[in-house]
């Protein structure tokens, strides 16, 4: 989310949507949704965007799982919550941290969390303090699920929006990807050229696994682009490791690629990523389209490149009937080329009052028979599952849409991910929903030990 708001198979299941009869105690079994989405329990966590002030609101943002539990990053810290019972998950812990956006990557142990923007007054994180105008990445000791442990802070030149975490275990250590998202408010000068240079590069951070009260700012990774006048920065990141071994930034308007790994590509490491090429498209991200690249991810034997962009910014309403198809699309390129193979139209418009919509966060189901599946979450179009097999004739496999909310205000998924055969939903203004797909099309998928949505540890032939 920008910090404007701080987004083959056969016979197609659309035709057959309906408004269910409530199948389980959550209010999402009573969204309109297609017969094979099926929705399972809820865990509540409700909160209000546009009705509460900075440092009060608690909205629900992005999701991280280990074993049976998610966690549930949000704008005042993160829950933990029990979900070995699908009908029935249940928070074991609420930790406070008050700094917005609460993106999370999560290893062993080790729980790391972003904080967005300075604060003009000191906030408190874990019953510490938080000094006015800091900004970057805190470091909680998971160990003690209800009471996890505050001890490392990484303040950051621009604060940190998203987090990616990949695994250097030769290394004894976890690299964690910072994206910044905007150079707006980098430094204190207040002077555009010199926030925009000091905006435009990933934050590597290192943790040590064996004392993660050592994380540090190992070095920063410069972006290529923007090739128009937007706010420099990298939104989020995808990587994939195994045989594969690319990292996608979602940036701007020039998405970048970059080599982190022994592949076709020489040079890069997970440590010190090495670029490879930047991905733009006519009407993405571009000066005037109050937006820019938002989520990458790839296919899981690394031959297609997702992603996708927040059409104004995320608080405007967006995916209406009038609107082009660019405002409402997944795109899909060739991973080692760039070159544009097809893209998804979100086929439902969101003609509501004030109804936010983008191609959020999503992620790739893992399955081993050579189809490529793709779960999305998207504002207030919900959770939908998508084929791109064929990524020229993608194909929708079911969905669940809620209806906009009334009174208005910023709501819907924030993140919906496949985890061991459950879909996840982080519900801006709810909670987390979990839905069961039923039907063949992911069927055989692999059982995950964890998962941090944005890193693909493995591939797959």
């Amino acid at each position: 989310m920008s910090r404007s708001i701080r987004r083959g198979l056969g016979a197609v299941v659309l035709a057959s949507a309906l408004v269910a009869p409530a199948t389980a105690l959550a209010d999402h079994a009573t969204n309109p949704h297609t017969q094979n989405m099926h929705a399972k329990g809820h865990s509540p966590h409700p909160a209000t965007f546009l009705g509460e002030p900075d440092g009060v609101r608690h909205v629900n943002s992005d999701i991280a799982f280990r074993g049976n539990l998610a966690f549930h990053g949000n704008y005042d810290g993160f829950r933990i919550v029990d979900i070995a019972d699908p009908d029935h998950p249940t928070e074991i812990v609420h930790q406070r941290c008050n700094g917005d956006q609460g993106d999370i990557a999560v290893w062993g142990d080790v729980l790391v969390r972003s904080w967005n923007s300075k604060k003009t007054t000191a906030r408190d994180c874990d019953g510490q303090t938080v000094p006015a105008g800091w900004e970057g990445v805190h470091v909680f000791d998971l160990s003690n699920l209800r009471n996890p442990n505050l001890i490392a802070s990484v303040e950051l030149p621009c604060g940190s929006h998203t987090l990616t975490p990949v695994p250097d275990l030769a290394n004894g250590r976890l690299i964690v990807y910072s994206n910044n998202s905007s150079s707006s408010g980098c430094g204190t000068s207040g002077i555009r050229a010199e926030e925009d240079l000091l905006g435009d590069f990933i934050d590597v951070i290192e943790v040590p696994l064996a004392h993660p009260e050592n994380a540090n700012l190992l070095r920063r990774e410069p972006l290529a682009g923007p090739i128009t006048a937007v706010r420099t920065g990298c939104h989020d990141m995808g990587a994939i490791l195994g045989s594969v071994n690319l990292a996608a930034c979602a940036s701007a308007d020039a998405a970048n690629v970059y080599d982190i790994g022994a592949n076709a590509h020489p040079g890069g490491s997970i440590a010190d990523p090495e670029f490879l090429y930047t991905i733009s498209e006519p009407g993405v991200g571009q000066l005037g389209t109050n937006g820019r690249w938002h989520s990458a991810s790839f296919s899981w034997d690394g031959r297609i490149l997702l992603l996708g962009w927040e059409p104004g910014g995320g608080a405007e309403p967006e995916c209406q009937s009038t609107d082009p198809n660019v405002d409402k699309s997944l795109f899909f390129y060739d991973a080692h080329t760039g070159a544009k193979l097809g893209q998804w139209v979100l086929p439902r418009p969101q003609d509501g009052e004030a109804e936010n919509c983008t191609i959020h966060n999503y992620n790739v189901v893992p399955l081993r028979n050579g189809r490529d599946v793709v779960v999305s979450g998207n504002y207030q179009a919900g959770t939908w599952v998508t084929e791109f097999t064929d990524p020229a004739h993608p194909v929708t496999i079911g969905w669940s849409d809620p209806p906009a909310i009334s009174p208005p205000d910023l709501g819907g998924a924030w993140s919906s991910y496949w985890y061991n055969n459950f879909i996840y939903e982080s519900s801006i203004t709810e909670g987390l929903n979990v839905f069961r797909l039923s039907g063949n099309a992911t069927g055989g998928a692999i059982r995950l030990s964890h998962l941090n949505p944005q890193t693909q540890e493995f591939s797959l032939p």
